[in-house]
């Protein structure tokens, strides 16, 4: 149970309503333990002897510990509701924190669906158990202790009767809780799998309904649901199989009590009263055996999912800021790259191979390359998305991982191609790297990306309310809107994932004479797909499987790397314009 004992950290912060809960477990059972005196009482000294002044008496207290019996069982539930609630805030904002930290290499590897299912389902288990299923096991545990403390002191001949059914329940209570730990392990997996189905499909619909696969998606979250129930069955039957089997157990235990006690009842060697307070305590004998039944269920699926959460929160992020990084000054935007290697997390081989070369402050830098040649791992590397496997990347002479990686990454902006819009105003959206930029900053970086016009033809303009993902926007117009959150960081490396790819040839137009006059001052690092972005860049590098293999202008280029052409030709495709472009570098 190593999950949920690290799980108690969390109650610190909690100990005073925690605590409050725990004493109201003692009262309530305190009175449940009371009751059954009271009705002995109520027999052999009310009504046996036809005393009412003691019937009055003992059914007047009967009453009160009734009203304190039901207060302080709210108490106990409210309380420990307020604890787990609390609880599962601090759990779920310390794994949201770690995924925020985590790096790339993390979410590579993992599944969005089965981290949503840990952030909810997983927390959810772990609550309910806090809550519930640790109030209840307390309660449990004291009225058990309890009534047997009572029994022996009322007939030790009868409870010694009674204790013999314990070791088969015992017995019967290990394997069931053996059985049911992993299956619960499982039905969480099944559910992370069924979610990772249900994610996938509601962030790709426009796919499946463009390649009209519904009934394809339909399937395949049949089967992962089918899946879910028949863990969801096989855990039902172990409840349905161990739990009357318990209570066949406790129940043979309660006849003989019974019969044996009703003899004595006979023989005047116990009172009627003993028995009916005895018979009284074996519900209380029952309930806590049935309670800790269901408790051991609810325990093993929070030990389950605990330990699922602290793989989350265990999780080492593989890009690490180092003991006394530094803050790194306003750059010039010098970036160099010095033999470096990269290699994926698990992956076989290199995906970058020694490669260096030199950006000066200010410099347009076109990337060129077929897929998989190391484009997009190259600008991953600047804002250190990941760290290298040998080399150095440096800005302005700085090593990336000697830098505290806030103050690398504001100045920094990028735009990626693919546009990620979050649900809010268009400002918001903007600002979202500057969340304090006036309406007047804004409105300056949406111009200069050629977005103030389309922005101020909606109903609202900068505060009409964009949808999940920027729904509501085009490809072009929310690229736009990318670009303007980018510029409005006012960064002095810029870098663009082929960021002008779903607009139109005349927005394009527009975009880079803006893009043009911004760039002045900046370094920029593009990875182009079209050919005007290739012919103005100062240094193009031409990669090849993760190797540099040529760099230049696009003049020279021209003249000496074959490759180059033959890359033009295949990605850009318009032989005319390859046409025009060699004719400019003879002439």
């Amino acid at each position: 149970m190593t999950g949920l004992r690290r799980m108690f950290v969390y109650l610190g912060n909690y100990w005073l309503t925690a605590l409050a809960a725990l004493i109201s477990v003692f009262l309530v059972n305190a009175a449940n333990l009371y009751a059954p005196q009271l009705l002995r009482q109520l027999i052999d000294k009310g009504i046996t002897p036809l005393d009412m002044n003691v019937v009055w008496w003992v059914t007047g207290l009967l009453v009160v510990v009734a009203i304190g019996r039901g207060l302080f069982n709210f108490l106990q539930g409210y309380l420990g509701e307020v604890t787990s609630q609390g609880v599962a805030y601090d759990l779920r904002n310390a794994i949201f924190e770690k995924l925020q930290n985590l790096s790339f290499s993390y979410h590579d590897r993992s599944q969005t669906g089965k981290l949503m299912t840990r952030m909810t389902s997983d927390v959810e288990l772990v609550r309910m158990f806090i809550g519930q299923g640790l109030v209840q096991l307390l309660s449990g545990l004291v009225l058990l202790i309890g009534t047997l403390a009572i029994l022996f002191s009322m007939n030790w001949q009868l409870t010694l009767l009674l204790l013999l059914m314990f070791p088969a329940i015992g017995i019967i209570f290990m394997l069931f809780v053996r059985q049911i730990m992993p299956l619960s392990s499982t039905v969480q997996k099944k559910l992370g799998a069924l979610n990772t189905v249900l994610q996938e499909n509601l962030s790709g619909m426009r796919i499946v309904k463009a390649f009209a696969r519904e009934e394809h998606e339909i399937e395949r979250y049949h089967v992962r649901n089918m899946d879910l129930l028949d863990a969801n069955i096989s855990l039902i039957k172990l409840f349905t199989t161990f739990f009357p089997l318990i209570f066949f157990i406790a129940n043979l235990g309660s006849v003989a009590v019974v019969g044996v006690g009703g003899l004595m009842v006979i023989n005047a060697t116990l009172s009627l009263g003993e028995l009916v307070a005895f018979i009284g305590y074996l519900m209380y004998l029952l309930m806590p055996m049935f309670i800790l039944g269901m408790i051991g269920a609810m325990l093993s699926r929070a030990e389950a999912s605990a330990q699922r959460l602290f793989d989350v929160l265990d999780a080492q992020s593989e890009v690490r800021e180092k003991d006394g990084a530094v803050e790194l000054p306003e750059i010039k935007g010098r970036i160099e790259f010095e033999n470096v290697s990269f290699r994926y997390v698990g992956a076989e081989s290199d995906v970058v191979n020694e490669m260096s070369f030199l950006a000066e402050p200010g410099q347009t830098i076109a990337i060129l390359g077929q897929t998989g040649a190391g484009k997009s791992s190259i600008i991953n590397l600047i804002p250190r998305f990941y760290d290298v496997t040998s080399g150095r990347v440096l800005i302005d002479g700085y090593d990336v991982r000697d830098l505290t990686i806030d103050s690398l990454r504001r100045q920094i902006g990028i735009v990626l191609q693919e546009t990620t819009l979050f649900t809010g105003s268009i400002r918001e959206n903007i600002a979202y790297g500057r969340p304090e930029a006036t309406l007047e900053e804004v409105t300056a970086a949406a111009k200069a990306a050629q977005a103030h016009d389309f922005i101020m033809e909606q109903a609202d303009g900068y505060d009409t309310l964009v949808g999940e993902r920027g729904v509501g926007l085009s490809g072009g117009q929310k690229q736009r809107v990318a670009i303007a959150r980018a510029l409005l960081l006012d960064p002095r490396v810029l870098i663009m994932d082929d960021s002008t790819s779903s607009v139109d040839a005349e927005t394009e137009y527009k975009i880079q004479q803006a893009l043009d006059e911004l760039q002045k001052g900046r370094t920029t690092f593009v990875i182009a797909q079209r050919i005007s972005t290739v012919r103005k860049a100062d240094k193009i590098l031409l990669l090849d499987k993760g190797r540099l293999a040529a760099a230049g202008t696009h003049q020279s280029l021209m003249k000496s790397n074959e490759i180059y052409v033959e890359i033009l030709e295949t990605q850009f495709g318009d032989r005319t314009d390859i046409v025009v472009a060699a004719q400019e570098v003879s002439s």
